[in-house]
């Protein structure tokens, strides 16, 4: 019987049932005091006289068993060591709370509990080196200074910044536009396993939900929506960060972008976006100023280990280190002679040389050549 749902049963059927979207949900339990157990009791006439609710979406409710299997939904969850966290617990995200239309629950994995501010990195699948590195760089910062890196977990930008953020022990969130057991992409495993055990994943949608042109502007409001700030880092006009600055903008968040080179289609929505007003980004600096925090709620940054340097060569890639590696015993090396002495592609070797002068463990002399820095502590 549906008087015998628990409070966490009714927020999953309610989250499940089609044709309902969240600001009606939101509606519905403002109405009755907030109690979930009550949509399905109060009869159809108490239901429609709700602002937004007729009898299409009071007969959803009442046959609720026939769209969706609620015991099958808990066998899942259980498997997949999944819990659903509502706006009533303290896990949920407390920016998000604020939107006009927040999902009234999120499937979790992992077990981080968004104690700190988030700040989103997003950009374009099809992103440039320069791209990727830039949003690895801006992950490395901003979770070294103990913020939490939400994006999506899309290719490209997506992934980088979350790379950037676990590669120096930092929180990151992805946000899916699916079924949280569905991965996609699917070559994303084993970072979607990693953000499981060091971070979270979230999703609003059930199991088994396939991603559609619906579920990623939903699922982008949410990036948008749990955090402080959101950085764009490539784009073109019609991407789906485009969408995401924009649910920043009508969120009254902040909104930065990265410029990038006026020849290039993944960077013309990032001019567009600081043509509208979003501030330009060329370091976190600019994130720490406008954002303000005051004393004693910035968050902490993350703690060095004892001895340990802020770029640890103990923490590189394997091109960064086959790179570094030819700088020992002070080499000053032109990209082709590395190319030629790690076997490495010139595209490789310039975008590893990057993510080298990002972590301070090189720098580039004025002749165009790189050395090693004496002084590695960033």
């Amino acid at each position: 019987m549906s008087n015998e749902l628990t409070e966490l049963q009714a927020f999953l059927v309610l989250n499940a049932l089609p044709n309902i979207g969240p600001i009606t949900l939101n509606r519905l339990l403002q109405e009755l005091d907030g109690d979930p157990r009550a949509v399905f009791t109060v009869g159809s006439r108490r239901l429609e006289a709700v602002k937004g609710v007729g009898p299409a979406i009071s007969s959803t409710i009442a046959a609720w068993r026939e769209h969706f299997d609620l015991e099958k939904e808990e066998t899942r969850m259980a498997k997949a060591d999944t819990t659903f966290i509502t706006t009533r617990d303290a896990a949920y995200p407390k920016l998000l709370k604020e939107i006009n239309d927040p999902p009234i629950g999120l499937y979790r994995k992992g077990r981080y509990e968004f104690d700190a501010p988030c700040i989103a990195i997003v950009g374009s699948r099809r992103s440039t080196l320069y791209g990727q590195a830039t949003a690895k760089r801006f992950g490395i910062e901003l979770a070294r200074l103990g913020f939490c890196i939400v994006s999506g977990l899309a290719r490209g930008i997506d992934t980088a910044a979350h790379e950037g953020a676990l590669s120096v022990g930092g929180k990151t969130a992805a946000v899916l536009g699916c079924g949280i057991d569905i991965i996609y992409p699917p070559e994303n495993l084993a970072l979607y396993r990693r953000i499981e055990a060091e971070g979270a994943i979230l999703s609003e949608f059930p199991f088994g939900r396939r991603a559609d042109r619906q579920s990623f502007p939903m699922r982008n409001r949410v990036v948008a929506g749990m955090c402080d700030a959101t950085v764009v880092v490539e784009t073109d006009v019609n991407g789906g960060a485009m969408i995401t600055a924009r649910f920043a903008g009508e969120q009254g968040r902040l909104i930065y972008a990265v410029p990038g080179r006026i020849d290039q289609s993944t960077s013309s929505g990032c001019h567009q976006l600081i043509r509208d007003g979003a501030t330009l980004l060329t370091s976190v600096d600019d994130i720490l100023g406008e954002l303000n925090y005051l004393d004693g709620l910035r968050p902490a940054p993350i703690p060095a280990k004892e001895g340990e340097l802020v770029a640890s060569p103990g923490r590189l890639t394997a091109d960064e280190a086959a790179v570094f590696e030819c700088f020992r015993g002070g080499g000053q090396l032109a990209p082709d002679a590395l190319a030629q002495q790690t076997g490495l592609p010139a595209d490789r070797v310039s975008a590893t040389l990057m993510l080298l002068e990002l972590k301070r463990l090189i720098a580039k002399r004025a002749d165009g050549a790189f050395e090693a820095r004496g002084d590695r502590s960033g």
